[in-house]
């Protein structure tokens, strides 16, 4: 196939409730919480890699159009399916084209980053203190209490998407690519990013430039 070009998809991330990305304990201080988000090694603020929104738009898809790939844990790896033409395919004796779309790390915006500044400053994270209740006794289970790190509700993540365009891809493909795409944002908003959602975390919005990420899909020509 023979690459024509690439046109950029980009957009901003906003947490509407706290959101966990877990990342690795690098030390055992004293008062450190045992489940860390992710931060970036040097600057230390939070960031969303392009694995975990890559990979939640996909799950969502398939669990809607691939619910067969649902009964093996893995993703669907047919090779030929939208999903996999523009997620990519993980098995190489199926994988018949390149894949489409390319994640990149979404790094927390300025605004956000001055505000984390001033609120967080160091760690760049709440911590939220959770429970497990004994039902029978009313009271908190022995044992139970944990603390969990979130990146704090109002925080906006700058997130870029590359699309790769090949001269095979008819108008109405790619059209079709950049609709599932705009689908699979719409979900996700309805959904959750992240880890504990049906606990309430990970509720986000997503926009470029104040639009609704799908308007701003769907007016695209490419």
């Amino acid at each position: 196939m023979k690459l024509e070009g690439y046109t950029t998809i980009d957009g901003q991330i906003e947490c509407l409730t706290g959101l966990k990305i877990g990342g690795t304990r690098e030390s055992g201080g004293i008062g450190e919480t045992d489940n860390p988000i992710i931060r970036h090694p040097v600057t230390r603020f939070p960031y969303l890699p392009g694995s975990s929104l890559k990979g939640k738009l996909r799950s969502l898809l398939e669990i809607k159009y691939r619910p067969h790939s649902q009964n093996t844990g893995e993703p669907c790896n047919c090779g030929k399916c939208f999903v996999c033409t523009l997620f990519g395919c993980g098995d190489q004796a199926e994988s018949f084209q390149p894949t489409r779309l390319i994640f990149r790390d979404a790094k927390v915006s300025q605004k956000t980053k001055d505000e984390l500044e001033e609120s967080l400053p160091g760690s760049y994270a709440e911590v939220k203190t959770e429970i497990k209740m004994d039902r029978k006794a009313g009271k908190a289970a022995r044992g139970a209490l944990r603390q969990q790190e979130r990146v704090p509700e109002g925080a906006i993540f700058d997130f870029s998407i590359s699309m790769r365009l090949f001269e095979e891809d008819t108008p109405d493909k790619r059209k079709e690519y950049i609709e599932r795409l705009a689908e699979a944002f719409d979900l996700l908003e309805k959904d959750y990013l992240g880890g504990c959602g049906t606990r309430g975390y990970g509720k986000v919005r997503i926009t470029h430039d104040g639009q609704p990420m799908s308007e701003y899909l769907k007016s695209l020509s490419l």
